[in-house]
């Protein structure tokens, strides 16, 4: 889930039970088998799928789940998912993007609708908010005595990255969508470990909610969302949603 601090969203992945770890191997297999589906089980020639080997990896799946999931999809001609996008708002306004992947969209846009109803926000139509946010790739690096920031951030901007940030605990690197994955094999093959490197959506601008049932109600949604197997990823543009 992409809110506003990228380090406080890898130590919440991190922080999860294996009940919640179980879920989000559940939901990248699904985005795998869509990926050999579309270009074939070899990563070698499907990028995508590379990203998503990466992007596995990154969340501690283990190499054997990686390997029965995109057998699976090779041979299974009856299990369909299609990746489907939500947007609405939340309490007092908050954008939010909701990607999912599923085998039954009734079944998906019932309880995503649900929880924005129920969680005081409203389920709006295709582009309601999409404007509010511009696509880019984000990798992070975590910061250690053995990286030198400068050098970093030039072998970063020499892989074809378009910004870098020096953060709270990591390093993040911007780039073009289409360039994620490169930059990525670029900074692994200079020798550096990539915590994760995923597709993102920055806001343009940012709500902050200031009552508090309006933060409880946002949690909640989220939360919900984040639970949900269907849903891969929600962007949100809460400014304070770390406070």
């Amino acid at each position: 889930m992409s809110g506003h601090s990228k380090w406080k969203n890898i130590m919440h992945k991190k922080e999860k039970t294996d009940a919640q770890k179980a879920k989000i191997f559940t939901k990248i297999g699904k985005e795998i088998m869509i990926a050999v589906k579309e270009g074939g089980g070899d990563p070698n020639t499907n990028s995508k799928l590379r990203d998503l080997i990466s992007k596995a990896k990154s969340n501690n799946v283990p190499n054997d789940n990686i390997e029965r999931t995109i057998k699976k999809a090779l041979g299974a001609e009856n299990v369909n998912y299609e990746e489907i996008t939500y947007e609405g708002y939340g309490p007092a306004g908050v954008a939010v993007i909701v990607e999912t992947t599923t085998d039954n969209r009734n079944r998906t846009a019932s309880e995503v609708r649900h929880y924005f109803d129920k969680f005081h926000g409203n389920l709006g139509t295709s582009g309601c908010v999409s404007f509010l946010f511009s696509d880019c790739g984000t990798i992070i690096i975590l910061k250690d005595d053995k990286i030198d920031e400068d050098k970093l951030m030039e072998d970063a901007l020499e892989a074809g990255a378009t910004d870098f940030v020096a953060d709270e605990g990591m390093f993040e690197i911007s780039t073009e969508v289409n360039d994620l994955g490169a930059v990525r094999e670029a900074l692994e093959g200079l020798g550096y470990t990539i915590e994760s490197a995923e597709a993102d959506k920055i806001p343009s601008t940012y709500v902050k909610l200031e009552n508090e049932e309006d933060i409880k109600y946002m949690n909640l949604l989220l939360e919900h969302l984040d639970d949900n197997e269907d849903v891969q990823n929600v962007f949100h543009n809460w400014e304070n949603a770390d406070e």
